[in-house]
């Protein structure tokens, strides 16, 4: 039987500049590349039109007819990962597994499940930095405690970053050693249950201009203010070493957005029971209304507030929400219906094409006071005047809401005033019992 190695792709679904990748082709002959779709995770999608599967099926195509360049291939299982693993170590005499880091509870379990099962048959798995800049207990204070507020965190992050800025590491054509295999078989989404969806994925690019102008245009949602780069962030089809090189060079705020994803990262990293528990202990003693009316009316975009239901069909319709927009329907949710933010939370899971565990979870918590955020819990937006500020013409609410303004068009289903007030007397009375 012939020796290999594994390199498993999982977030980084790219060749270029990419850590594990790399590391196994310099070290190692006969590096088979491998990717499972895990039904742990495949089975708990509702949806079988999921637009992020079918972006992975792809990428996992586009990799395979790149890998044919180097005389190899992609092994492409459907199942549960230490399942997969007990065979391939039956069917291939397997060195190494290379891989690169996920930071995720669930990825973190089952990575540690698969290390001891290689260590009992003398396989080692290494893994390596790849989706951050900067991870765990890279960026500390002088005591060497992980920060709790943005602001420090950020400080610090961006002296390591221009101290040792990172380096893009390319594999070399001429040290091929990649398995050489004829193209392997993938597995069709039907296979796996899944349908094509007509949701279109965002091009990947590196849009300079419209990074220079980032700061300016990125709060208003009708401009194309954003890169729309989230999904290739997710999933690694682009380098985030690459992306934060490039921002250094554009647009510091740019640059502020890919530090807040490594901070909340580094959030989940530290506190995995942010999941399902507030950051803050304390706020977990709010009583949420949480009126199963009220939250399906938000879903469906009906809460006669137009830039909340115009950000909700957005969402419903592309599996995008342009981020201004979801901090206000965050907010309505959490502060105008009471209603717990880990709802929220989970039905953005489901529908955004860019979820990221750690983002949506910090960013709710962000909304609904419960997180790291030094300002206190009485930061309400008003959807009004945030619409006077960001959509003043209205244009993007007309594109999502085309019925704004007539009769067929729901009344607010509560009032802000009202709202408000209810929710700083709701939250003040739990915290301070």
């Amino acid at each position: 039987m012939e020796k290999i190695s594994l390199f498993w792709f999982r977030r980084d679904l790219r060749l270029e500049d990419n850590t594990g990748l790399y590391y196994a082709n310099m070290q190692e002959k006969n590096v088979l590349p491998l990717f499972i779709f895990d039904r742990n995770i495949l089975d708990e999608l509702e949806d079988k039109k999921d637009a992020r599967v079918s972006f992975i099926h792809t990428q996992i195509k586009n990799i395979s007819s790149k890998l044919e360049g180097y005389g190899s291939s992609v092994l492409v299982k459907y199942g549960k990962p230490l399942e997969i693993f007990r065979g391939l170590c039956e069917e291939y005499d397997i060195q190494n597994v290379y891989t690169n880091r996920d930071y995720e509870p669930y990825a973190r379990d089952r990575d540690e499940a698969i290390k001891n099962h290689l260590k009992d048959r003398g396989i080692q798995f290494l893994d390596f930095k790849d989706q951050v800049i900067f991870e765990k207990e890279e960026v500390v204070s002088g005591s060497g405690e992980f920060y709790k507020v943005f602001t420090p965190y950020s400080r610090v992050w961006l002296e390591k970053f221009k101290n040792t800025p990172p380096q893009l590491l390319i594999l070399d054509k001429k040290k091929n050693n990649f398995y050489q295999t004829p193209p392997l078989p993938i597995p069709s989404l039907e296979d796996m249950g899944f349908e094509k969806t007509e949701i279109e994925i965002p091009p990947l690019e590196i849009n300079k201009p419209l990074i220079q102008k980032y700061d300016t245009n990125r709060n208003f949602p009708s401009l194309k203010g954003t890169t729309r780069l989230g999904i290739h962030l997710r999933f690694g089809t682009i380098s985030v070493r690459k992306l934060a090189l490039e921002a250094a060079d554009l647009n510091s705020t740019y640059l502020n957005e890919l530090i807040w994803r490594e901070f909340y990262m580094m959030i989940l990293y530290h506190n995995p029971e942010v999941v399902h528990k507030a950051f803050k202990p304390q706020y977990d003693r709010i009583p949420w209304r949480n009126s199963e009316e009220d939250f399906q009316k938000w879903c469906e975009g009906m809460t006669g507030y137009p830039i909340v239901d115009a950000g909700m069909r957005e969402l419903n319709a592309t599996g995008f929400m342009h981020n201004r927009v979801r901090m206000i329907v965050a907010s309505f949710l959490t502060k105008h219906l009471l209603i717990d933010w880990r709802w929220g939370e989970a039905y953005f899971a489901k529908k955004l094409l860019d979820f990221e565990l750690s983002s949506n979870n910090g960013g709710w918590q962000w909304a609904a006071g419960t997180g790291t955020d030094a300002q206190p819990y009485f930061r309400v937006f008003n959807p009004q005047s945030q619409t006077e500020k960001f959509d003043k013409e209205y244009k993007y609410i007309k594109k999502w809401v085309p019925e704004y303004g007539t009769d067929s068009y729901p009344k607010p289903m509560v009032d802000h005033k009202f709202a408000r007030e209810r929710a700083l007397e709701t939250y003040k009375s739990a915290l301070n019992t």
